[in-house]
């Protein structure tokens, strides 16, 4: 099965934890295309303190990019289709970014990544995240089996869906990458159909080997269609532009 679609991933080169030259950025992304992934967005960091990218740094970053894309597309490389937003961490300096518009959603929809600290959810998450939705922005949480918190306990995300958060798999928490109880946890939240889309979150090439064998496992996990869902049907659905 192709035309998978990839919603978190970081082959940008010099901007985050992700790709560290433009080589390695597009070897990623033919790697991606070469395990079924059409459309591959770009989501790098911006996170204060630790990447300190607002969004026009990010749009130069990408666009740096596209002259080795350029390059490679014409040597015949096959690379998936592209596209650029962020995966917003969600302290007090980039909420107030997202909510005045100085996010990067998704290309061409008020969808936006958000992720959260590892070991505790912040203070009036809740509210906030209704707040992103009055103003116009529809929340989709990285990772959410890879905090401590769901690990205790995974009701701890019902607030978040009540406030019209989806949830994202990071594929590779089904083979075990982040642990054991990370693993736990995708396993149970896949059982209980909480999740809308499933991403990569490749960061080097050498990472599309865990991609791989955790489609795979996915796929026994939850059968084909399933897997279609989480990784077409639902990223589509996310991506199309909706009605003012």
């Amino acid at each position: 099965m192709r035309d998978f679609i990839d919603l978190h991933s970081h082959w940008i080169a010099h901007i985050d934890d992700g790709a560290r030259s433009p080589e390695l950025g597009i070897a990623l992304l033919s790697r991606l295309h070469q395990a079924g992934f059409s459309k591959v967005i770009a989501t790098p960091h911006m996170r204060p303190g630790m990447f300190d990218n607002d969004r026009p740094a990010l749009e130069r970053a990408y666009e740096a990019m596209t002259p080795h894309i350029h390059e490679a597309r014409e040597a015949k490389v096959a690379l998936p289709e592209i596209g650029l937003a962020s995966e917003h961490f969600f302290d007090d300096i980039v909420y107030r970014r997202l909510v005045q518009g100085q996010g990067l959603p998704y290309p061409g929809t008020r969808v936006c990544l958000i992720e959260l600290p590892p070991q505790s959810f912040p203070a009036f998450l809740q509210a906030r995240l209704f707040d992103l939705r009055r103003a116009g922005l529809t929340p989709v949480l990285a990772h959410p089996e890879r905090y401590q918190p769901v690990w205790k306990d995974p009701a701890v995300l019902t607030p978040l869906l009540d406030a019209g958060t989806h949830l994202q798999l990071d594929l590779c928490s089904l083979v075990g990458k982040y642990g054991r109880k990370a693993q736990r946890a995708a396993e149970e939240l896949l059982e209980g159909e909480a999740y809308e889309i499933a991403c990569s979150d490749a960061h080097k090439p050498d990472d599309v080997d865990a991609v791989v064998s955790s489609i795979e496992r996915l796929e026994s996990l939850v059968g084909r269609d399933e897997r279609a869902r989480l990784l077409i049907q639902g990223p589509r659905t996310l991506l199309a532009p909706k009605p003012d």
